[in-house]
């Protein structure tokens, strides 16, 4: 993030903005919108401006720029082009306030973002002037996505706030009304246009016994790393969650989508580098939801495939604490896509099979040898340690050493790697991996790999 959002309080406050062409016009327009007491310097302003001063909108001032005239004033806006914006920054530099300047983010003190509006609802999208029209491409996307009447649902919250914290004054308890008002048919009617009904909801569900307090555990599924895979049941798990348990593996893009306030608790979980034992992490879960709260228990892939996802769910249920289940995109599904692999084939592989390379001690035979004697697609969790020995029990059992094998590092990550070739190359292709989770997979597709660089990414439409 290479600047700090955040939205200015300019109602009554005096802002200066230097030139009078379109640009300035398209300024002036969100600064008086904003309640500002805007002042234009121009020489001669576009018939906009001229009509906005002639109506007492704004200030008029027909002469040059000095410094004189940053006197007094809390923000300025530069519009004049050429060396009159540099004069103006560095002006406004030299006495502390901030400037913009158009198409001049290198002489700006803050950016104008691509606004959304919905009433009293304001969303911001700025790209550090490094794309303008791709603003205008996000713009669009979330005006379809936002509800037309969503100010309207805003300013009823609005006008209830005082009431509501007054009656519920437990933070708590508070927030599981709201949460209750904007899922449920308080917000369908305000949304609807039904401003009565929604009031008289709202009321109805004020005046009611409010329900206990009662924890919540959520195993949620992060995916395999890109942050696009996560499911939408899995984002508002992410955004209700009082308190996340994550996981090593889970992408730090993926734990960007939380709740801001939500507290975070690192727990471990990868091989050979546990922070907690799971017999803590099953403790911890519970006493967090004994308080009331909304428990995020964050697992990279699927909580129920190699999560342990089950077990944890068997301990809190047997404790009376309620639990749901979050399925995300497991490793083999989404790295064998972004690696170009279909795990099934009509020509080549009519079944997968998704297992441990965590082998037994003494194990005579891999329990899954069947499974690639049979031309099944095989991938393998956590097995790149035990790359050499898979590939000696496969070769001792008659598989071919010609039968391709893939390594995916990262997958559907930036930094994704994949090694691809034959399964008597496994223990050479398992040297240039390690840094991160890798996936083995074992079966004629994964000859179709594209290795290295030429992995796929995931496709995505701006």
């Amino acid at each position: 993030m290479q600047t700090f959002p955040s939205f200015l309080i300019l109602r009554d406050r005096p802002v200066l903005v230097v030139g009078g062409g379109e640009n300035a016009a398209r300024k002036i327009r969100l600064l008086l919108k904003a309640g500002a007491a805007v002042t234009v310097l121009a020489a001669a302003p576009v018939p906009e401006i001229a009509g906005l001063a002639a109506t007492g909108q704004l200030v008029h001032l027909p002469e040059p720029f000095s410094p004189s005239r940053l006197d007094g004033m809390r923000l300025v806006v530069s519009a004049a082009g050429g060396p009159l914006d540099e004069a103006v920054a560095a002006a406004a530099h030299a006495r502390g306030l901030l400037v913009n300047v158009v198409d001049r983010a290198e002489l700006s003190d803050f950016l104008v973002p691509a606004i959304v509006e919905r009433g009293d609802i304001t969303i911001g999208i700025a790209s550090n002037g490094a794309a303008p029209l791709l603003l205008g491409r996000i713009r669009a996307q979330i005006e379809c996505l936002l509800p037309a009447r969503l100010g309207d649902l805003a300013a009823l919250a609005s006008e209830a706030r005082a009431t509501v914290a007054r009656i519920l004054p437990d933070p708590a308890t508070r927030k599981r009304f709201w949460t209750r008002v904007f899922d449920g048919s308080v917000a369908a009617k305000a949304l609807a246009g039904d401003h009565a009904g929604a009031r008289s909801a709202l009321l109805t569900e004020l005046n009611a016994p409010q329900p206990e307090n009662t924890g919540l555990v959520q195993l949620v599924g992060a995916g395999p790393g890109d942050p696009d895979l996560l499911t939408i049941a899995a984002h508002r798990a992410l955004q209700d969650a009082d308190v996340i348990l994550v996981d090593d593996l889970v992408a730090p893009a993926v734990l960007d989508l939380a709740r801001r306030d939500a507290e975070r608790i690192a727990v471990g979980k990868r091989r050979g580098h546990h922070h907690m034992s799971q017999d803590d992490i099953n403790t911890l879960m519970a006493a967090q939801a004994a308080l009331g709260r909304r428990v995020v228990r964050l697992k990279a892939g699927d909580p129920l495939v190699f999560g342990r996802g089950g077990e944890e769910a068997d301990y809190l249920e047997a404790r009376g604490i309620a639990v749901q289940v979050i399925p995300g995109i497991t490793a083999a599904l989404g790295c064998a896509a972004a690696a170009g692999i279909p795990l099934t084939h009509r020509d080549l592989s009519h079944g997968v099979a998704l297992v441990s390379g965590q082998l037994r001690a003494g194990e005579p035979q891999l329990a899954w040898t069947e499974r690639v004697r049979a031309g099944e697609t095989v991938v393998v969790y956590m097995g790149l340690a035990q790359a050499h020995t898979i590939r000696e029990r496969l070769l001792e059992a008659g598989i071919a050493p010609s039968l391709p094998v893939a390594l995916i590092e990262n997958g559907t990550r930036p930094d994704q790697r994949v090694s691809a070739g034959h399964l008597d190359d496994l223990p050479t292709l398992a040297t240039r991996h390690g840094d991160g989770p890798v996936l083995l997979v074992i079966g004629t597709v994964a000859g179709k790999a594209k290795a290295d660089n030429a992995a796929l990414p995931l496709r995505r439409r701006a």
